[in-house]
């Protein structure tokens, strides 16, 4: 199969082999996009008087066919098939002839590229959002059920004030509404229409990019020109470090799961099938689930960074670097499905323990309740801190093991339906069109 971009000599084979490296196999999760976007784009190209409408019909019939293969899973590129771009004109051209070599007037691999990316990245950005969502919806029914439930909270990693399983799972709840703001920020990024950028600098076909914008979905277009090629990389950062703020939470949650279910503490449990043993210990409920979650989340974290790093130092245009985001960026998208999936599966299968503060090392665990209800009874607070803290000194503190707390997002108080208000209007913001 000659090369679209063939000037009639050969390629020195091993400098072929590291330019192309492993991007055949990544461009296979382009495959749906490039079709979408061609069907797009040869449909304006009738419009603006560049193919014929039978040409079109049979165009469009051709690319159907080739999508199914793509959905069905029998799509493959041919051994000297460079990209997915070249396989698809390579298909139309064997299956029309002379027809198929005329889809690609009006365009360049660059925004062939662009435009698939955002399409694929798109529809990651919505899988991810459902993720999101289900494991939020999860948080907040498990905050609801369980917010009766105290337990200790830390500062320091030491016994602070009393908590509650209320608190603590509504918090990765509201944790997650931010997270969304960010995925959402990156939408509005993806959401734009590169294609009729070319090589970069536009083309002197009239193409209407306008047309082209509704018929792929795009709420706009990356209307200048070059703009446009220099959002190779920028999409992709800015997705990115939402991906590592969602990453941040799970990592949090993850470390949390594994602390609560140590021995020392043994507020929370799993099934025996959920966590793993020892090869010498027979006691051990290890939460290796948890601990995999934390560092597929740490890495994550780090591709932000990456990406950065990659696109650093190079002036505006095409530059064959930016092949190599796609080796960073699709397996870690692969990666926060899973995780974010498990994350859901484990903590659909926890258990709290309801007697957690039974332990006599929770006692000082309400000081600050005693001072506040010695405040309330008239005391100035310094002088019920200094009551309460002699007390404790001595060893004869006591108090009540019950808190009032009633004000906005409190223990008494969890303001679950304003939190799940503000995680639908921002989630309401990801609507996919295609």
């Amino acid at each position: 199969m000659a090369k679209i971009w063939d000037k009639g000599f050969d390629a020195n084979r091993q400098v072929e082999e590291f330019t192309v490296g492993n991007d055949r196999e990544l461009d296979l999760r382009l495959a749906k996009y490039d079709i979408l976007g061609s069907m797009a784009h040869i449909k304006m190209l009738v419009k603006i008087g560049l193919l014929q409408a039978e040409e079109e019909k049979m165009l469009q019939t051709a690319l159907r066919e080739i999508l199914t293969e793509v959905e069905s899973g029998t799509f493959r590129l041919d051994k000297d098939a460079e990209d997915i771009h070249s396989q698809v004109e390579a298909m139309l051209t064997e299956r029309l002839g002379e027809t198929g070599k005329k889809i690609h007037s009006g365009r360049s691999r660059n925004d062939q590229v662009l435009v698939d990316i955002k399409l694929f990245l798109k529809e990651e950005i919505c899988q991810i959002k459902q993720e999101v969502l289900q494991l939020f919806t999860l948080l907040q029914s498990l905050s609801e059920k369980h917010k009766e439930v105290l337990l200790p909270g830390y500062t320091h990693a030491q016994i602070a004030m009393p908590s509650s399983f209320g608190l603590w799972f509504g918090a990765y709840a509201e944790t997650l509404v931010d997270d969304m703001h960010t995925l959402a920020a990156a939408w509005q990024v993806a959401d734009q229409n590169p294609l009729g950028s070319a090589a970069g600098y536009g083309s002197s076909f009239p193409l209407d990019r306008e047309m082209t914008t509704r018929e792929l979905g795009f709420a706009t277009m990356s209307y200048n020109v070059v703009a446009a090629q220099m959002g190779r990389g920028k999409t992709e950062r800015i997705l990115a470090q939402s991906m590592a703020n969602i990453a941040s939470t799970l990592n949090k949650l993850a470390a949390d799961n594994c602390m609560y279910l140590s021995g020392n503490h043994g507020f929370i449990s799993y099934p025996d099938e959920l966590t793993t043993g020892s090869s010498i210990m027979p006691h051990k409920k290890n939460p290796d689930v948890w601990e995999l979650i934390r560092g597929h989340s740490n890495r994550l974290q780090s591709l932000p960074n990456e990406i950065t790093l990659m696109t650093t130092n190079m002036p505006h245009g095409y530059h064959r670097d930016y092949q190599l985001l796609k080796e960073v960026l699709f397996p870690a998208l692969e990666t926060l499905h899973k995780i974010l999936q498990m994350t859901h599966f484990m903590l659909e299968h926890v258990s709290v323990n309801r007697n957690i503060l039974s332990d006599h090392r929770y006692d000082y665990l309400f000081t600050v309740e005693e001072v506040n209800n010695r405040v309330l009874q008239g005391l100035p607070f310094r002088e019920a801190y200094q009551q309460v803290g002699k007390e404790v000194q001595e060893g004869s503190f006591h108090a009540p093991q019950r808190v009032h707390h009633t004000h906005a997002g409190s223990i008494g108080n969890l303001c679950t339906e304003e939190i799940k208000k503000k995680m639908e209007k921002v989630a309401g913001t990801i609507r996919q069109v295609i």
